[in-house]
């Protein structure tokens, strides 16, 4: 991203060479740990997927049968990230694709950005108490958390994590 904090610095200063330091995330706020039993809503906006793909495989290797809903916004099916391990159906993983400019043919949703009626149809309800991860652009993620408190959910069960330029 032209305005980001570190693409800059990876596209112009960085040389083949040159030797980075890299850690994981800073604190623990955006994990999900397998001795949460309450059902997870994660919420992605294009490669907002990453983390939320981490909780869905700790979930895998510590066995754990928590129900997940994962709904992934999209440009086009194309823009799918991790398709072959989200295809792969694991129980209690429910994956559901919004696609913003393109869908596929036959699709029952006209391409458009994240709406409340895709939360209720695809998420959980708030009742369930779920926890709620969202990741992705700071608009899409604002959207979507918004969304979601409007939806009934508690903001103290929504986590969001963004990514996008500084200065804005």
């Amino acid at each position: 991203m032209p305005d980001g904090e570190v693409s800059p610095y990876l596209a112009d200063v960085m040389e083949p060479g040159d030797q980075l330091e890299l850690r994981g995330p800073v604190g623990g706020w955006f994990v999900w740990h397998p001795e949460d039993l309450a059902p997870v809503l994660l919420v992605a906006g294009g490669s907002g997927i990453v983390p939320l793909m981490a909780m869905i495989r700790v979930r895998r290797a510590a066995g754990s049968r928590v129900p997940f809903r994962l709904v992934h916004s999209v440009r086009t099916p194309e823009d799918r990230y991790y398709q072959p391990e989200l295809r792969l159906g694991q129980g209690g993983l429910d994956v559901s694709y919004l696609y913003t400019r393109s869908g596929p043919e036959g699709a029952d949703r006209v391409p458009t950005r994240i709406r409340a009626a895709d939360l209720h149809r695809d998420g959980w309800p708030a009742e369930f108490e779920p926890s709620c991860y969202v990741c992705g652009p700071t608009g899409f993620v604002e959207t979507a958390a918004d969304l979601l408190v409007d939806l009934g959910h508690p903001a103290d069960r929504i986590r969001t994590e963004r990514f996008g330029p500084t200065g804005g």
